[in-house]
């Protein structure tokens, strides 16, 4: 009786065939990318086809890195991988490792060796970038004398700095002698003293932009001492001369964006600088003229003839309050005597007087109170109101006052 195998017994066989094929297991296949699609997890799937037939293929999220570029439908391509049997399915496909451009293989292997080599050695190294001045006055450019990038170059630095020089080394940039011209257009704009070079050229294949791929064009632009813009192809296309140069552009026109102020844009900065420079010293002035008012007015007051007005105003305010002072003592003083004058002339003998009484003196002039002040015989003098009664003592009778009164 013959033997009878499920379908997953056929496909898990014939997957181990292809898997100890040795020729399977590390192939390369060259082909036209048709049906390539991006899938949201990562994966590329595709088909490789020629004139005589088609292959499904696939590059796994994993192995991304084996792919430098972005593949399309109608690249021709060298797919290097593996082929196997897809179990679920029953159907072999090519499981992609890496995929290059056809006929830029040998040139891809190429560069990334001596972009390995440089990076070892440090060329690429980020303290080795010069910073490229944000002010220049010369721009040199190394690239083709006709085409689209110099005109790019030109327009817009002119553009953004009217009164820029370019300094043009016309170079070739592919083909025979190009890598030669190229580094001979780094050397010369380094010795004119340029401020920034841009070394670069338009977009093309692989092998179009190859010279800006040679080891003597990157030592080039390592040992200018000038800094060093690359501006080579596309956005997508990347050389060695990107690595080392100390500034990488995507396109010329960028390139040109980077080396070259925008002099408008300055111009407009510096009036803004300008105007609040002119608005912050006018505000320092009003403040300084504030407080040199306020020293002019204290020093006013210190000043030794604004001492002296003071002092002489003062001093004429103490002498009218003197003044005032010893008017009011006199009037006070007056009064007083008034007062005195008025009780000193009830008390005065000639008051008395004229009121009945004498006044009696003896011979030396000595009032006489007292009975023994005299004696009989004594000679006396009288005084009454209108004249002098001389006489003579001639008896002294005591009398007791106290008595009388009592």
């Amino acid at each position: 009786m013959k033997s009878i195998y499920t379908v997953g017994q056929v496909n898990m066989y014939i997957k181990n065939m292809f898997t100890q094929d040795f020729m399977l297991n590390k192939i390369s296949v060259k082909g036209e990318v048709s049906n390539c699609k991006y899938h949201t997890s990562g994966h590329i799937y595709f088909s490789l086809k020629d004139e005589t037939g088609t292959i499904a293929c696939v590059m796994f999220a994993g192995m991304r890195k084996g792919l430098a570029f972005s593949m399309k439908n109608g690249d021709r391509v060298v797919v290097s991988g593996s082929v196997n049997v897809y179990e679920r399915d029953g159907k072999y496909q090519l499981y992609a490792r890496q995929i290059q451009l056809e006929g830029a293989g040998l040139l891809y292997e190429r560069f990334l060796a001596l972009k390995q080599e440089l990076e070892d050695m440090g060329m690429f190294a980020a303290q080795y970038k010069q910073p490229i001045p944000r002010y220049i006055r010369r721009l040199g450019v190394v690239t083709a004398p006709t085409g689209a990038a110099v005109q790019d170059i030109r327009n817009i630095a002119l553009r953004r700095n009217p009164f820029l020089q370019i300094l043009l080394y016309p170079a070739l940039v592919q083909g025979e002698g190009a890598k030669e011209s190229i580094v001979k257009g780094i050397e010369t704009l380094d010795q004119a003293g340029v401020d920034v070079i841009i070394v670069g050229r338009g977009g093309g294949s692989m092998e179009d932009l190859w010279a800006f791929n040679e080891e003597e064009v990157a030592r080039a632009i390592f040992e200018c001492s000038t800094p060093v813009i690359s501006a080579v192809g596309h956005e997508t296309d990347v050389t060695i001369a990107d690595f080392v140069a100390d500034l990488r552009a995507p396109t010329p026109s960028a390139a040109a964006e980077l080396a070259v102020d925008d002099y408008q844009s300055t111009q407009d900065q510096i009036r803004d600088y300008q105007k609040r420079l002119d608005q912050a010293m006018q505000g320092k002035i009003t403040l300084l003229q504030s407080r040199l008012e306020q020293y002019r007015i204290r020093l006013s007051y210190l000043s030794p003839r604004q001492q002296i007005y003071e002092r002489r105003q003062y001093l004429a305010d103490l002498q009218e309050r003197l003044e005032r002072g010893m008017s009011s003592k006199i009037t006070d003083a007056r009064q007083e005597l008034r007062v005195y004058a008025q009780k000193l002339d009830g008390m005065s003998p000639l008051k008395k007087l004229t009121q009945g009484f004498s006044y009696v003196t003896d011979e030396c002039g000595q009032a006489v109170s007292r009975l023994e002040q005299v004696r009989p015989g004594d000679r006396i003098q009288i005084q009454v109101t209108d004249g002098e009664i001389q006489a003579q003592v001639t008896s002294c009778v005591p009398v007791d006052r106290e008595n009388q009164h009592g």
